[in-house]
């Protein structure tokens, strides 16, 4: 096994870590809030763990850009999805609150 296919193997591994954790944490954690924070932080660097093992393996230059792409899109996209997530159960929650004073 050459030294970058044990790279590889290595941050294949560490990725597998990162996503059991935050699947863990989305399992376990008591609220919203901090089931997105486990999950989006564990979920993002293991995705790059991967792109990094991948990238690699690459064979030119215009697949490892891809490979980049793809990862900031993704990290853009669960971003935008965590802020709304966030942001709808805060105003649930607000709302409630309201609702139990009158």
């Amino acid at each position: 096994m050459s030294p970058v296919d044990a790279l590889s193997t290595l941050l294949l591994a560490v990725s597998l870590f990162f996503f059991t954790a935050g699947t863990i944490g989305l399992v376990r954690l008591p609220d919203v809030h901090s089931r997105l924070h486990a999950l989006t932080k564990a979920d993002n660097v293991g995705l790059g763990c991967v792109v990094l093992a991948v990238l690699l393996q690459a064979s030119d230059w215009t697949e490892g850009f891809k490979l980049v792409l793809i990862w900031f899109l993704v990290l853009a996209a669960a971003t935008n999805v965590s802020f709304l997530i966030a942001g709808g159960t805060g105003k649930r929650d607000h709302d409630d609150r309201e609702g139990d004073g009158r």
